[in-house]
């Protein structure tokens, strides 16, 4: 499916410094040509279910309606990421893109014609179902780019990091933009817009041949992989991204309610930003460290530090004290975010890593799912800021589970390998 970049040496790509940095990595040869477009491809991740939850609850005044319409894109997305992630391994990144971001692209602009006409909700979650499915999944692909091009070179952990914040500083600017063309142009400008970038940037991305991840094995052998998923340390990881899946889905809608309820909807971008921003200048500065930590630990204590956070968030009653809490979230969830993706480099091997990050990206959307509709419906049933409880509970099972099953985050010396048929695949490490 095109031809494959040539791993770069490790010597070449670091110094001897103890200290890889953001320089060296930006100086590793190719990545420029898939950074750039890969930044535009996943800029509308962010926007998608903030502009759903907008444009429905605008058409239906409904929060549950809009968090159960915003709910199953993400049970869709976080369903098929997973075999996305895994065609990708197989067929290549670029075979799965182009199909995808046009699928998409209509899915979208169907969804928003559906509700600017007051359709019934059941509608409206068949309009969603196709377009969670077909979200692109450009993050995980970066992430394997990534891992062929510094192969083990210690530049990994900065390129998680970096990954991160790009993450990151898409939902700065996502949600603000969704908000502000959703509140000053028209409701349904946020996911038309979503849905047109979604288009243009994924096919820019996909015409990036040269850098993308080479497809393993003969065209013509048949191989059954063992899936990702059977790996134990990536079931743990799975479980603790779900809880920040909660803490984003739990934020976007409570937030929403919260300044319509104060009369400045228009601060809802600001606070999420604020948020977001926090994640963001916590991934630049974990990046930035050389740690000597295992990163087992330091998920274990990032985590903890997450739980505490989220679980504040329900007191607040004022913009300055939400704010400030989210920025304290915020900072908080990077650290975990880059830690785990850290974990997957040792724990899963090359030929299933796209497939891993899917399912982690995937969890992440599911917790949102989760979230967007919990905290939709305690906002309407209950108190103003009832939602922020999602966030706590989320984070705090997740940590629970974290907790009892540390020691599968540990890649064990008598892994098996595992790969069944006929072929020159990359066989999976199987506990």
């Amino acid at each position: 499916m095109g031809s494959a970049v040539t791993p770069t040496d490790p010597a070449k790509t670091s110094t001897a410094s103890s200290r890889p940095g953001y320089g060296q990595l930006l100086r590793t040869r190719g990545a420029w040509t898939f950074l750039l477009p890969g930044f535009a491809a996943r800029q509308p991740f962010a926007m998608l279910t903030i502009s759903i939850v907008l444009l429905v609850q605008h058409t239906t005044r409904s929060y549950g309606a809009a968090g159960a319409t915003a709910a199953v894109t993400g049970v869709s997305m976080a369903l098929f990421a997973p075999y996305s992630g895994r065609l990708a391994d197989r067929y290549g990144q670029r075979a799965v893109l182009l199909p995808g971001v046009l699928v998409h692209a209509l899915a979208g602009l169907t969804l928003t014609a559906l509700a600017l006409a007051h359709a019934p909700l059941w509608a409206l979650f068949v309009a969603a179902v196709p377009t969670g499915a077909s979200v692109p999944q450009v993050g995980p692909m970066v992430r394997a780019r990534w891992g062929v091009t510094l192969k083990d070179s210690p530049l990994m952990t900065t390129a998680a990091a970096f990954e991160s914040v790009t993450d990151e500083l898409t939902f700065v600017f996502g949600p603000l933009l969704a908000t502000a063309l959703c509140t000053a142009v028209a409701p349904a400008a946020g996911l038309f817009t979503e849905s047109a970038l979604t288009l243009v940037g994924g096919l820019l991305f996909a015409a990036q041949k040269r850098t993308q991840p080479s497809v393993s094995g003969d065209g013509h052998a048949r191989v059954e992989h063992a899936s990702a998923l059977r790996i134990p340390g990536v079931r743990v990881l799975i479980v603790t991204f779900l809880g920040i899946g909660s803490v984003f889905g739990g934020m976007q809608v409570s937030l929403a309610a919260f300044t319509e309820s104060i009369g400045e909807p228009g601060l809802n971008g600001v606070l999420y930003g604020t948020f977001a921003a926090g994640n963001m200048l916590s991934g630049i500065v974990c990046g930035a460290i050389a740690w000597k930590v295992a990163p087992q630990r330091r998920l274990l204590v990032g985590y903890t530090a997450l739980a505490l956070a989220a679980s504040a968030l329900w007191t607040a009653h004022s913009v300055l004290l939400l704010a400030a809490l989210g920025l304290l979230v915020g900072m908080c969830i990077a650290p975990a975010l880059i830690t785990g993706y850290t974990l997957v480099e040792g724990l899963v091997p090359a030929g299933a890593r796209t497939e891993a990050f899917t399912w982690l990206t995937g969890a992440v959307a599911l917790g949102q799912a989760a979230a967007v509709t919990v905290a939709g419906q305690l906002e309407d049933r209950l108190w103003g800021g009832a939602g922020f409880l999602v966030p706590m509970a989320g984070t705090v099972l997740a940590l629970l589970t974290l907790l009892t099953l540390r020691s599968r985050l540990t890649a064990r010396a008598d892994s098996r390998l595992v790969a069944r048929g006929v072929g020159h695949r990359s066989p999976v490490a199987v506990d």
